[in-house]
């Protein structure tokens, strides 16, 4: 029997407080919860708009230092105008770190931007 659909991508991270206000601030996603789970770990859930999948953001110091390798993993977001998303996360101190990119033979623009702990997020602009 086949999965039924993806509900959730976990990063663990160190500075809960940094990470949350940038998923929130620079971002733009709606935190939908928080809490402790059973082992003790602080766990805050986010959703982008017009999506159902979360993205649980895990504090949990017994596991040691996060240590996040390069092009190890990323999220990617849909953005409507990558130009000024890219100025707006600049002057909240997250300047891109690619890009954007000219548009590719779809018409798409890509650019990357490190988040907090070096979790890499891709912000696309689909041709309109």
């Amino acid at each position: 029997m086949p999965v039924r659909r993806l509900l959730h991508t976990r990063y663990r991270v160190d500075d809960l407080a940094k990470t949350v206000s940038f998923y929130k601030d620079v971002l733009g996603l709606e935190q939908v919860s928080s809490h402790t789970s059973g082992r003790g770990s602080t766990l805050v859930f986010f959703k982008a708009p017009g999506s159902e999948e979360l993205i649980e953001i895990c504090h949990y110091p017994k596991s040691g230092p996060v240590q996040v390798g390069a092009d190890l993993t990323h999220l990617a977001f849909e953005v409507d105008d990558i130009e000024a998303f890219a100025a707006e996360a600049a002057k909240k101190g997250y300047p891109f770190s690619e890009g954007p990119s000219a548009p590719s033979s779809s018409g798409s623009r890509i650019g990357f931007i490190d988040a907090p702990e070096g979790y890499e997020i891709e912000l696309i602009e689909k041709k309109k």
